[in-house]
C-alpha cells in the first residue's frame, strides 16, 4: 500500500511539474546590428532575461539570421527586437519565416531601433510601424500617456519626464494604436507635430504587435521604474496576456 501510494504522490508531482512547464513562455532577443550599434543592447538582454523570473517566461538571444526558421520560430510565443541596425540581413526564406510566424498569431515587440532597420523591407516597416529618419541629442522631454486601457500604460502616470534619444518617424502607419506621445514643446528637435508617437501597439496580420523607441541609454534597463514596467507589460501583451 505505501508503494502505489509513493507512485501516486510521484504521479501528481509529475503531472504538476509539465503543467507549470507549459504556462511557461519562451521568448527570442534579436539584436544583430549593422550599422550603429547601442551600448545598452547589453543591458536590455541582461534585463529582460531577469524579467523572465517575475512574468514567467523564458529567454533566448541571438544575432544569427539563420534561426528565423519556420520549425525553430515555433518555440517562441514572442519575438523581440531590441535596437537591431542595418538593412538586407534577411534572405527571402528567413522573410517567409517571419512572415508565417506573425500570421499565426506570433507575437513581436520592437525596442528603441527595432524602426531604424530592414528599410528595403516594406512588409517590416508595416510590421513595426513606422521607421526613423533621425534624432537630436539625448535630453530630457515630457511624455504624455494617451491611452490608459492598454496593459503597457496601466501603471504610467498621465504625464511623466524621461530622457532618451527622441526618435522622429517616417512612414508612420495610419494602423497603429498609440499609446504615449512626446511633447515636442518640452525639447528641442522634434519633427513630428503635436500628436509624435513613441509608443504603439497593433494587431498586424494576425500578430500582436508592440512598439516603443524608449530605451536607448543603459539606465532605461537598469534603473528606470516606470521604463520597466512599460516594456515588461509590452511583453506580457505580445505573449498574449492582456490582463
Amino acid at each position: 500500500m505505501k508503494k502505489h501510494y509513493l507512485i501516486f504522490i510521484a504521479l501528481i508531482g509529475l503531472v504538476a511539474f509539465r503543467h507549470a512547464t507549459k504556462l511557461k513562455d519562451r521568448v527570442l532577443i534579436f539584436s544583430l546590428t549593422k550599422g550603429y550599434h547601442h551600448a545598452s543592447i547589453a543591458d536590455g538582454i541582461t534585463a529582460i532575461t531577469q524579467w523572465g523570473s517575475e512574468a514567467a517566461y523564458d529567454t533566448d538571444t541571438t544575432t544569427n539570421p539563420a534561426l528565423f526558421t519556420n520549425e525553430n520560430l515555433k518555440r517562441y510565443k514572442a519575438i523581440i527586437f531590441l535596437s537591431p541596425t542595418g538593412n538586407g540581413f534577411f534572405n527571402d526564406d528567413e522573410k517567409a519565416a517571419l512572415q508565417k510566424y506573425i500570421r499565426n498569431g506570433g507575437g513581436f515587440v520592437g525596442i528603441h531601433a527595432a524602426t531604424d532597420c530592414l528599410y528595403d523591407w516594406e512588409w517590416y516597416g508595416k510590421l513595426v510601424g513606422a521607421y526613423f529618419t533621425k534624432h537630436p541629442k539625448i535630453q530630457e522631454a515630457t511624455l504624455h500617456t494617451t491611452d490608459k486601457r492598454h496593459i503597457s500604460t496601466q501603471t504610467l502616470p498621465p504625464t511623466w519626464q524621461h530622457t532618451d534619444e527622441w526618435y522622429n518617424f517616417k512612414n508612420i502607419s495610419t494602423d497603429i494604436k498609440v499609446l504615449v506621445t512626446v511633447d515636442e514643446k518640452s525639447y528641442t528637435g522634434g519633427e513630428n507635430g503635436d500628436a509624435h508617437p513613441i509608443s504603439w501597439y497593433q494587431n498586424f496580420e494576425g500578430g500582436r504587435v508592440f512598439y516603443t523607441a524608449l530605451g536607448h541609454t543603459k539606465e532605461d534597463y537598469t534603473t528606470d521604474a516606470l521604463f520597466k514596467a512599460h516594456v515588461l507589460a509590452g511583453i506580457k501583451y505580445a505573449l498574449g496576456r492582456k490582463k
